[in-house]
């Protein structure tokens, strides 16, 4: 169905519509600002990868830490709502 999917007069017409959608001084300004998102992309996720790494070399060679076992559940000893703050403010 697909086997000449993208032919170069395809790739000429697209273009052609890019230049009269966004005019030809729009393009480089919209390309460089594409460029720059990419690089930011990819060092944060070059840095992702990085901080992982660490992490899981320790977590394979440590034993269980305080760090990875789950901490309990706090319960509040007295939930104040705004409405009682105001009457109490209002009281005294």
């Amino acid at each position: 169905m697909f086997r000449n999917g993208l032919e170069p007069w395809h790739i000429l017409v697209m273009v052609a519509v890019l230049v009269l959608l966004f005019g030809s001084k729009k393009l480089p300004e919209m390309a460089r600002g594409l460029g720059k998102s990419m690089r930011i992309l990819k060092a944060e996720t070059k840095a992702l990868r990085e901080d992982d790494a660490p992490a899981e070399a320790q977590n394979s060679t440590a034993s269980s830490t305080p760090a990875d076992q789950p901490r309990p559940a706090v319960n509040p000893s007295s939930i104040t709502t705004a409405a009682e703050t105001n009457k109490s403010a209002t009281s005294a």
